[in-house]
């Protein structure tokens, strides 16, 4: 997807204490599979889009981070709970937010699955997306 549109859009946690907006259009949208996210959200699979990090920032106070790997990092509200987003030295200049903290959802439309490999068994893929199996081939580039 190309980044270089004049887009704002803007998301937050459930209770609104955090807040971000990010700029142009994302460089991926995909549903995530894997472990470590499943852990973190508490959900079957995550939808998740990435932005260059320079095209997004927080609007007042950051959220909590913590460190879920060795230089990963994930944010989120300390009131709320909400997971809002995630970041790692695999992926260099980009975050990665969840896309059900975006006021307007619907506009970031998923066009891959990744982490297929570690998906749960009654998770069936029927939606014709492309999909990824292996942890090499990460995030979905356009």
């Amino acid at each position: 997807m190309d980044a270089a549109d004049d887009t704002v859009r803007e998301g937050g946690c459930r209770c609104g204490a955090h807040r971000f907006r990010t700029t142009g259009k994302p460089k991926w949208v995909a549903h995530c599979h894997c472990n470590d996210c499943r852990r973190s959200t508490g959900a079957a699979f995550s939808t998740w889009t990435g932005f260059r990090s320079e095209r997004f920032s927080w609007l007042g106070a950051a959220p909590t981070v913590h460190e879920s790997s060795p230089r990963t990092f994930r944010t989120f509200c300390a009131r709320c709970g909400t997971s809002l987003t995630f970041v790692s030295d695999r992926w260099k200049d980009e975050v990665h937010i969840l896309v059900g903290t975006f006021d307007d959802p619907a506009t970031l439309v998923p066009r891959a699955h990744v982490y297929v490999r570690d998906k749960l068994p009654w998770v069936h893929l029927g939606d014709g997306l492309k999909f990824a199996t292996t942890a090499a081939e990460g995030p979905p580039l356009p």
